[in-house]
C-alpha cells in the first residue's frame, strides 16, 4: 500500500539508535522534554549532543513549559519541531510563535479521551491557524505514553484540516487494523468530489517499540516501517 505515510519515533535517548533510525530513514526523531517522564531527554543526553544529530526533523516535546524555556532549548538543541503536548492555549502559542526562529514549525497535540464529537470539534476549531500539525493521541494524566488506543474511527466524523500525526497504542499487533483505517480512506477520499476524510499525515510510535522506557528495540521499528 503506497499511503505516503511518514514515521515519529517519541521518545529517544540514545545516539546509537537515532543513527541507526536516520539510516532507516525514519522522518521524525521526537526528544521529551517533560521532566515527570522517565524518557525525559536531558536524563540521558545533553543539548548539545542533540544539537550534534545531523537531521532536519528533530521534534521537541514540552508538557505546559514556560515560553522563555522551550526558546532556550529549542535554540541550543537546533529543534526544526516544537511539539505542545500539555494545556497550552491559543494566547501562549501566538506569543511562542513570534518568539520561535520562524524556521521552527509547531506541532498541537489534542487529546482524546471521553469527550464528545462535538467537543472534539471546538478544540479542533479553537486552534490557532499558525499551527502546522495536530497530533491526536490517548487522553492521560501523564500527558501521553500510556500505551493505548483510542478510536481511530472518530476522526472520520470530524473536520480535520491541518495534516496530523496519530499517536496512541500503535504497534506491530494492530498494523493491520491500521493499514486498513489508512486504506479505507484513501479510497474514500479518491472516489468523492469533496474530500470526506483526512488521512494521518504521520504515525507517532513510541512504548510498544521500547525494550525499556527509551531503550528502542530497532528490529520492531523496522518491521513496522516495512508493513508501509
Amino acid at each position: 500500500m503506497n499511503s505516503n505515510l511518514k514515521i515519529k519515533v517519541c521518545g529517544l535517548t540514545k545516539l546509537n539508535q537515532i543513527e541507526e533510525l536516520n539510516s532507516l530513514e525514519i522522518d521524525f526523531l521526537g526528544f521529551i522534554f517533560f521532566e515527570k517522564s522517565t524518557r525525559y531527554v536531558l536524563n540521558f543526553l545533553n543539548l548539545e549532543e542533540i544539537k550534534s544529530i545531523k537531521s532536519d526533523s528533530k521534534v521537541g516535546v514540552f508538557v505546559n513549559e514556560t515560553l522563555e524555556k522551550i526558546i532556550e532549548i529549542s535554540e541550543k538543541a537546533d529543534l526544526n519541531f516544537i511539539q505542545l503536548h500539555g494545556d497550552e492555549n491559543q494566547d501562549f502559542i501566538l506569543k511562542l510563535k513570534e518568539k520561535l526562529n520562524p524556521k521552527i514549525e509547531i506541532i498541537k497535540v489534542i487529546r482524546i479521551g471521553n469527550q464528545s464529537k462535538e467537543e472534539l470539534q471546538k478544540t479542533i476549531n479553537g486552534q490557532p491557524t499558525i499551527i502546522n500539525y495536530l497530533l491526536f493521541d490517548t487522553d492521560s494524566k501523564a500527558f501521553g505514553g500510556t500505551g493505548k488506543t483510542f478510536d481511530w474511527q472518530i476522526l472520520n466524523d470530524l473536520k480535520i484540516e491541518k495534516p496530523y500525526f496519530l499517536s496512541g497504542g500503535i504497534s506491530n499487533e494492530n498494523v493491520e487494523e491500521l493499514k486498513n483505517f489508512v486504506k479505507v480512506n484513501l479510497i474514500e477520499n479518491q472516489t468523492l468530489t469533496k474530500l470526506k476524510r483526512q488521512n494521518p499525515f504521520a504515525l507517532d510510535i513510541n512504548s510498544k517499540f521500547e525494550i525499556s522506557p527509551g531503550f528502542k528495540d530497532l528490529q520492531k521499528i523496522r518491521i513496522f516501517k516495512n508493513s508501509f
